[in-house]
C-alpha cells in the first residue's frame, strides 16, 4: 500500500553564473512548498545557460538544499549541468535529500543548440519513493514518443519532468502533460522555469503544473518566477 504522496512543482528565482545564490533559492522553496518532493525546471541551478560550468555534487553551495530536504523530510530532484566520466557533460536531474547530492537521470534527447555542448543520456528510469514508482524526464524528452512510451514500459505511478519553454509554448507543454499522463496511467508533474534565462529565452512559460492519470490538470502555478505550488497525489 502507498501512503498519500505531497508533490511540488516550483519555479526558482534564478541568475546566471551565481550557484550559491541559486541553491538559496531552491532551499527556501522546498521549505515553503511542504512537500515530500518538489520539482524544480531544467537547469534550475544554472539557468538555461548552455555555457555554464559543470556543478559538482561536492559543491558546498548545495549543502544548504540538503539542509532544507533535511529539516522538511523532502526529495528535490533540481537541475544542472554536470559533467561525466570521459569529460563529456550532461543535462541532469539531481536528487537532493538530507543526506546529499546524486545524479539520477540525464536528458536522453537533446535540443538542436544542447547537441554541441552536452551528450545524451541512456534512457529512462524509474526510482521508488515511499512505494511509488517515479519516472523521470527533462524538457524535450516529453515531446518524443518513444521516450513516454519506453516511461510507460517502466510502470511509473508519476512522471515527473523540469522544463523551459517559450511563452508561446504553453499549449505545447499542457498537450504534453495529458499525453504523458494518459499514456503511462500516471500523475504528471512539470516545473517549467519562469522569468528570462538564457539560450534566447527572453519570456518562458512558468505555469507549472501537476495532473490527474486521466489528463486533469490538479493544480497550476503562475507565469512569475519564485512560486511554488502543490497537491497531494493519493
Amino acid at each position: 500500500m502507498r501512503s498519500p504522496l505531497p508533490v511540488a512543482v516550483a519555479q526558482p528565482t534564478c541568475t546566471p553564473g551565481e550557484l550559491a545564490h541559486n541553491a538559496l533559492e531552491h532551499a527556501r522553496l522546498v521549505r515553503e512548498a511542504r512537500a515530500r518532493v518538489v520539482v524544480f525546471p531544467e537547469l534550475s541551478l544554472t539557468g538555461y545557460e548552455l555555457d555554464a560550468p559543470p556543478v559538482s555534487l561536492s559543491d558546498e553551495s548545495l549543502g544548504v538544499v540538503v539542509l532544507a530536504c533535511r529539516e522538511t523530510n523532502s526529495i528535490a530532484f533540481v537541475g544542472a549541468p554536470v559533467a561525466d566520466v570521459g569529460g563529456s557533460v550532461s543535462i541532469a536531474v539531481l536528487r537532493v535529500g538530507g543526506q546529499g547530492v546524486e545524479v539520477v537521470y540525464r536528458k536522453s534527447y537533446l535540443g538542436a543548440d544542447e547537441v554541441a555542448r552536452f551528450s545524451p543520456g541512456r534512457g529512462p528510469v524509474a526510482l521508488d519513493i515511499d512505494g511509488w514508482r517515479v519516472g523521470l524526464g527533462v524538457c524535450k524528452d516529453t515531446g518524443v514518443d518513444q521516450h513516454v512510451l519506453d516511461v510507460a514500459d517502466l510502470g511509473v505511478d508519476l512522471y515527473l519532468a523540469g522544463l523551459v519553454h517559450h511563452r508561446e509554448e504553453l499549449l505545447e507543454q499542457e498537450l504534453r502533460a495529458v499525453d504523458i499522463a494518459r499514456t503511462c496511467a500516471a500523475y504528471v508533474g512539470f516545473a517549467s522555469f519562469a522569468g528570462a534565462t538564457g539560450g534566447g529565452f527572453d519570456q518562458t512559460a512558468g505555469m507549472s503544473s501537476i495532473w490527474d492519470p486521466q489528463g486533469t490538470p490538479l493544480i497550476r502555478a503562475g507565469s512569475l518566477p519564485g512560486e511554488v505550488v502543490r497537491a497531494i497525489l493519493v
